[in-house]
């Protein structure tokens, strides 16, 4: 407790709520005493979902999983100032997180129990063991958990570039089995109130700085002055909004190459040398001597390692009875 800041009377307290950067610290700190690398993950099988409280009831008592998850969206800000769910129909149901005034780049447990208590919850709502489409989260893991496959039926994409749960369009349309009109009313005014009573939460431009990095890094011109520029504001002011969230434009720009760099080299079709483009560097040198920095190991030596894990964790090939070589599992 005291590593995260916190007291012991402070976390007993129903009352207290905690910033989202402590929740991540108390975290990582719980995975690391207890050596328990999936510890977020673990933590989330267990617990009973209506401890969420009035949130959960609103999404129980709503008509089907659509409905549900659009309540949770407008609603989650009663329960968590730090992460926002977004919820968007299309070819798919996608389930979006984002994170506000919070480094993302630091949390792997806080969102791994959160990314367990969302499939949870549509399981549960719906009385339907429900399979995610696909499952994409930033944060890296060098080695995909067995675990993880188990529980969700998919394979997670880490290293991505969002956070976003997606299932099939038809798992939308699934009937809530506590469906209740008249009590979803009741809660929603409820809920309601609550969010008015909220205090109004500072604006964030984390996500936005992160989006134009991206966008600039390929043309050589991510620097904080062109960002600053195409957000409408002053160098200066820019770093005093990062420095309020706890960041520096540097580490920023580090962080995400660093992320990018692991995710653009998982694809074997893209040659490092046009990485090292995407990633804003002239010179595949100057790429392989920031990712030995990051990692300790050069992009081809990482990609080789990766290349290796996947082959050794590949399941076997499915036979036909004639012998021919069918679909894999």
């Amino acid at each position: 407790m005291s590593g995260a800041g916190l007291t012991v009377q402070e976390a007993d307290d129903p009352g207290t709520r905690l910033e989202v950067r402590t929740e991540i610290k108390v975290l990582e700190i719980a995975a690391r005493e207890l050596q328990d690398e999936f510890f977020g993950f673990h933590l989330a099988h267990d617990f009973d979902l209506r401890e969420l409280g009035l949130v959960y009831y609103v999404m129980a008592s709503s008509a089907d999983l659509a409905d549900a998850l659009r309540n949770c969206e407008r609603y989650s800000k009663i329960n968590n100032e730090g992460v926002r769910l977004r919820f968007s129909l299309g070819r798919t149901a996608t389930i979006g997180l984002d994170y506000i005034s919070v480094d993302r780049s630091s949390d792997r447990h806080h969102f791994e129990f959160w990314l367990v208590t969302l499939v949870r919850i549509c399981r549960q709502m719906t009385d339907n063991t429900l399979t995610p489409h696909k499952l994409r989260v930033r944060h890296f893991r060098d080695e995909p958990p067995v675990e993880f496959k188990i529980f969700f039926g998919a394979d997670v994409e880490f290293g991505a570039d969002a956070d976003e749960i997606t299932f099939p369009l038809s798992a939308a349309s699934l009937p809530i089995v506590g469906r209740d009109n008249y009590l979803n009313k009741l809660l929603r005014r409820y809920a309601d109130e609550a969010l008015a009573s909220r205090p109004k939460e500072r604006a964030s431009i984390r996500s936005n700085v992160e989006r134009i990095i991206v966008q600039l890094l390929p043309h050589g011109r991510a620097n904080a002055s062109e960002v600053a520029r195409q957000l409408g504001m002053s160098s200066r002011t820019l770093s005093r909004k990062l420095r309020d969230e706890d960041v520096t434009y540097a580490d920023m720009l580090e962080k995400l190459r660093a992320a990018l760099a692991k995710r653009y080299l998982s694809d074997h079709e893209l040659p490092v040398s046009e990485i090292a483009w995407l990633l804003g560097y002239r010179e595949t040198s100057s790429l392989t001597n920031a990712f030995r920095r990051w990692t300790g190991t050069t992009p081809r030596q990482f990609r080789s390692s990766e290349c290796r894990r996947r082959k050794a964790n590949r399941p076997p090939a499915r036979f036909k009875k004639d012998g021919r070589q069918g679909t894999e599992w």
